[in-house]
């Protein structure tokens, strides 16, 4: 085992054993509650950027495998978790998780108290962090995190979004039902890349769209040229007022088409109606955060993954918000129905988490069906 250190901004450290890929790395040291669905969180391109503490005492022991990635690679630049099994006991595995984050180049750590870490980021909150198994003292490393800059004002959406448009007609697997038919297309949906999950667009599928991914600075009239049915506005990394131009866009968007965001995309269409957005201390990243919709009077448990939230005041006579949640009473959810839009801040389409909120995509058809 070779020794790692992780050293946060305050001056905390902890230390532990390597695993992954060996060498150092530098972020927003975050933390999910989610006790599985650790390849969908580390592939997930929302944590651009972060080193992902589970809270959950055991990883591992499902592995990896090929079927459970959301985008192409990792896009956590770090993971710390305080239980490591490398032994992977589950049919679909294809290599452990240690093997599959140094296939991959994230550097890990393991052998720390866990809880100790995600209650100091509960009451101090989400900071800069460095893990290293590169023999670097402690107070270097201290010191390089206080010197790493913050997530707030940095796009980070521009470098994952994808460089061209294409045309995604994929529906969701079918791991236990193979032979299933396939959707009846019967819309045509342009999405903005912010940096999209595939079990999104495989859902929009599922409801019968095709779907047209393009990139996020796409101009307004190229996306109205191609006359879609509605216009999906995808999850996505960061900041959402250092995404250039995406505020605009959207708001020359409002009242042509139908229009659905989830995450960085409904704090985006906040933005475009006037809205303002606040960095959240510790942000909600996990598949327990109970929501509740205004509309029904229900409670949704959602999975959750965001670091900034919509200032509710600052969209107050813009927009009706629809949801809440029920931990904070932050804003879950908006809707502006003259303009045929509505968004949610959590991830309907989980992966992973529960699957209370996938309605929503049905709900976005029934728009563009009017």
């Amino acid at each position: 085992m070779k020794r790692a250190i992780l050293a946060l901004a305050d001056g905390t450290t902890f230390e532990g054993q390597a695993f992954g890929a060996h060498g150092e790395t530098v972020g927003e040291v975050v933390f999910n509650t989610s006790m599985s669905g650790y390849q969908e969180i580390l592939t997930d391109p929302s944590y651009v950027g972060q080193i992902v503490t589970m809270a959950a005492p055991e990883m591992g022991n499902v592995g990896a495998n090929p079927t459970d990635d959301e985008s192409a690679r990792p896009h956590a630049v770090g993971m710390v978790v305080r239980s490591l099994s490398e032994d992977a006991s589950n049919w679909r595995a294809a290599e452990s998780l240690g093997a599959y984050l140094k296939r991959h180049g994230v550097v890990g750590l393991h052998g720390i108290d866990t809880r100790k870490l995600v209650r100091h980021i509960r009451t101090r909150g989400a900071q800069m962090g460095v893990i290293s198994s590169e023999g670097h003292s402690a107070a270097a490393l201290v010191e390089r995190a206080r010197r790493a800059p913050g997530m707030e004002g940095q796009d980070l959406v521009t470098g994952i979004s994808t460089r061209k448009p294409y045309v995604f007609t994929e529906p969701s697997p079918s791991v236990f039902s193979p032979g299933r038919p396939a959707p009846q297309m019967r819309f045509d949906v342009v999405a903005y890349d912010y940096g999209l999950k595939k079990a999104m667009i495989q859902l929009l599928v599922d409801a019968g769209c095709r779907v047209t991914v393009v990139p996020a600075a796409t101009p307004v009239e190229e996306v109205l040229a191609k006359r879609p049915s509605g216009v999906f506005l995808t999850n996505g990394p960061g900041d959402p007022a250092a995404v250039k131009d995406a505020d605009r866009a959207v708001a020359a968007l409002l009242g042509k088409v139908p229009v659905f965001g989830i995450c960085l995309g409904h704090q985006i269409l906040a933005r475009a109606i006037g809205g303002s957005t606040y960095k959240m201390k510790f942000g909600h990243r996990g598949a327990n955060q109970p929501v509740k919709d205004l509309l029904t009077g229900k409670v949704e448990i959602t999975a959750q993954n965001h670091g900034f939230a919509v200032d509710e005041a600052s969209v107050r006579g813009k927009a009706n918000v629809t949801h809440l949640n029920l931990n904070d009473h932050t804003v879950e959810g908006l809707e502006i129905p003259d303009a045929r839009a509505f968004s949610v801040q959590y991830h309907p389409e989980s992966s992973p988490g529960p699957h209370d909120a996938r309605h929503l995509f049905a709900r976005f058809t029934q728009a563009m069906a009017r």
